[in-house]
């Protein structure tokens, strides 16, 4: 069987006879099963998927499909799906099942998705290379002694190296984008507050988003369509009104782009920098205003974006003690000790250091000095990213410094993982929806993306010229 480009191409062959939604399923399932060593899915729904798809061919045989009948995709471990297992792929969620589906699993579902499991993420969505996961590192399909990036890299991998069509990952900081600068897919955040976080598991909630992975523009934009909107389980979800992504719009003949000055500086790989100065050249011969800007701030975004997150993450993960669900300590202590003794056993060592970090910040000595601040900066940041974001329709950078690092790389150098995420963080702390598209290969064959920041909301304008770009190759 081909590999599927997007789900107008499945559905083309379903229309033609020539496939149904069973045989593209069987087809999926062989792959997973041909690629476990890429450590991909922690739980593949294998009997209940092609249930699924036996239901779903009927339905459109009869015309009663939904309008994402044949699209088969995986969730990230940390989205709830009711009746499967939910463990933020960490041993402190060991045996748990999810006890309700997420609003986004819902709206798949409704729409005739075709869920085939739930794949491999860092524990708790902390990390940028996928190798902080309690059941192992995934591996890169373009190079297997690499990482996917993080921390939702078994989602993009999974698109990457045709295990399913699309995937839901989470980007509080890049952990969609940056896993599909590495694997040559297109990822995308949304706009803080666009899609519902009911039933998401909590990293820092005023970062958190779901993201989308695809091969197509066209396939994330009508999974944005279905699944973002109002949701009564959110009190932080946005009413605005859903466009219709799917259908695009027409963007202006001229358009005026910002690119980042240091998108070019000493710290980004040589061969990302000219796959990056490709692509303004590119805009500029169809026309294009194109104008470096530069970010005065850039300096103070990951401090910041670590400071808060760890703050919230801090807060966030009290909750797993051992005492209402998951693991707990077999060691026999008093009540306190029982808390202390599960969290030890149960957390990897990148979550216990960023709970003690976010502990300590916002400690009653440190609180202002370092939390409040950081506040304040993120509002600083925002304001001036708004304020570029006025002057131009979008801003160009790379994705991510580097092309994909080896595995093992920067376990032992926390600032240089953490840098991974120089140029990504930025829409998270400013709220903004921002996506990767493929943007060339390096000498390696390792992919390299390239990230369009667009204004808050303006999801449509975004996706419309990402699809824009991407025809001009």
């Amino acid at each position: 069987m081909k590999r599927f480009h997007s789900l107008t191409e499945v559905r083309k062959e379903i229309s033609a006879g020539n496939l149904s939604c069973e045989n593209l399923v069987k087809y999926y399932l062989n792959n997973i099963e041909a690629k476990k060593h890429l450590n991909v899915f922690l739980e593949v729904y294998t009997d209940e998927a092609i249930q699924a798809a036996k239901l779903i061919d009927e339905k459109i045989k009869t015309g009663t499909a939904g309008r994402l009948a044949g699209m088969v995709m995986g969730i990230k471990d940390v989205i709830s799906h009711r009746g499967h297992g939910l463990q933020a792929s960490s041993k402190i969620l060991n045996g748990f099942q999810a006890q309700f589906n997420a609003t986004v699993i819902e709206r798949l579902l409704q729409e005739d998705a075709i869920i085939i499991g739930r794949q491999n993420c860092d524990e708790f969505a902390m990390g940028s290379s996928n190798e902080n996961s309690a059941f192992g590192p995934t591996l890169n399909d373009a190079d297997n002694s690499r990482v996917p990036g993080g921390s939702s890299g078994a989602s993009a991998v999974s698109v990457q190296a045709d295990l399913c069509l699309t995937s839901l990952g989470s980007d509080t900081g890049g952990s969609v984008r940056q896993p599909a600068s590495f694997c040559g897919v297109v990822g995308l955040k949304p706009t803080y507050s666009r899609i519902s976080r009911w039933g998401l598991i909590a990293y820092a909630s005023s970062f958190d988003s779901i993201g989308i992975f695809g091969r197509s523009v066209e396939d994330v934009a009508l999974l944005l369509e279905i699944i973002a909107g109002a949701d009564q389980y959110d009190s932080t979800v946005s009413f605005k009104e859903v466009e219709k992504y799917s259908l695009g719009i027409e963007l202006p003949k001229k358009m005026k782009i910002g690119y980042l000055k240091e998108g070019f500086s000493n710290g980004v790989n040589v061969e990302v920098q000219e796959q990056t100065r490709l692509a303004v050249k590119k805009l500029q011969a169809a026309g294009h205003e194109l104008v470096e800007v530069e970010f005065p701030f850039l300096d103070y975004i990951l401090p910041t974006y670590y400071i808060l997150t760890t703050a919230e993450a801090s807060s966030n993960l009290s909750r797993y003690d051992g005492v209402r669900y998951g693991h707990r300590t077999k060691k026999q202590t008093d009540l306190l000790g029982m808390y202390k003794e599960t969290r030890v056993e149960g957390f990897g060592e990148e979550v216990k250091k960023r709970i003690m970090l976010g502990t300590f910040v916002l400690s009653a000595s440190y609180y202002d000095a370092y939390y409040t601040k950081a506040q304040k900066v993120r509002r600083i940041i925002k304001e001036k990213t708004d304020s570029l974001l006025e002057m131009y329709d979008f801003i160009l950078m790379p994705t991510a410094p580097t092309t994909a690092f080896k595995i093992n790389e920067f376990t032992e150098d926390s600032l240089a993982m953490y840098l991974a995420d120089v140029f990504t963080v930025q829409a998270n702390i400013a709220g903004i929806p921002a996506i990767s598209i493929p943007n060339g290969i390096d000498s390696k064959g390792l992919p390299i993306g390239l990230q369009i920041l667009g204004g808050a909301f303006k999801e449509n304008q975004l996706l419309s010229f990402s699809n824009y770009y991407l025809s001009l190759n």
